[in-house]
């Protein structure tokens, strides 16, 4: 089974996408901020982490310079951040 985490501080997008992806047989793993997620993601291990860019702990580009330095687990950016250069910055960090 895929397993995902989503570190996200919403809990209207958790619940979107844990029952989005639950309904197609993931498992979801979720982490309200960056310090939690980034202690989630080498306690459980994911196939895939969703990161918001706006937590209320830390930058989210610098919990995705962690997990690229830390793990080879790919990383998909979701976030309302508009600015093309941190768009930018964030493929060039290694998110997806």
């Amino acid at each position: 089974m895929t397993k995902i985490l989503v570190i996200d501080d919403e809990p209207q997008i958790q619940k979107f996408l844990r029952i989005s992806l639950t309904s197609q047989q993931m498992e979801v793993v979720s982490a309200e901020n960056g310090h939690q997620g980034l202690n989630a993601a080498t306690e459980h291990m994911p196939d895939l982490i969703v990161l918001d860019l706006g937590l209320p702990d830390m930058d989210g580009k610098h919990v995705l310079q962690h997990l690229v330095a830390e793990t080879r687990i790919p990383v998909l950016v979701l976030s309302v951040r508009a600015s093309e250069a941190e768009k930018v910055a964030c493929l060039e960090m290694g998110a997806y």
